[in-house]
């Protein structure tokens, strides 16, 4: 088996599953990491506007703010839009863009699942996949 994929347990049947790239880290994305490293999830959220945001980072992309905060989101969300790649890649694998239930998008992938089975509007759980150096990375699970 290569370095791209390995095997997980999922109920009763072994599904080969893509290895996750290790994220590129900063000190902006230091206390996200550390976050998933214990099993959490943080989103980014504007306490001028109010509004959630993901991906990682300290200025508002809504409204330029720089008074932002972490806040831990609750794990739940659904599927706005999804892709199953299959060619050209060592393993099949799905990215989806999920609407969290705290408001904000993501772009992750979805994992442990029928990639057959997946539609819009599908509920999703927060999941965390390993990457080769250990980084904890979200993913999501159908629910």
């Amino acid at each position: 088996m290569s370095e791209q994929n390995k095997t997980v347990q999922s109920g009763s049947a072994a599904k080969t599953q893509r290895t996750m790239p290790d994220p590129m880290t900063n000190p902006e994305t230091e206390r996200f990491y550390e976050a998933t490293a214990a099993g959490k999830l943080l989103v980014g959220h504007c306490k001028a506007c109010g509004k959630h945001h993901y991906y990682p980072r300290a200025i508002c992309p809504h409204c330029l703010s720089d008074q932002t905060e972490w806040v831990q989101a609750g794990g739940g969300g659904s599927i706005y839009s999804y892709s199953v790649l299959r060619r050209g890649v060592p393993v099949p694998y799905a990215i989806a863009y999920v609407k969290l239930d705290e408001g904000t998008t993501m772009l992750t992938n979805i994992v442990e699942c029928d990639l057959d089975a997946l539609s819009i509007g599908q509920r999703v759980k927060l999941t965390f996949v390993a990457t080769p150096n250990g980084t904890q990375v979200p993913a999501f699970t159908p629910a």
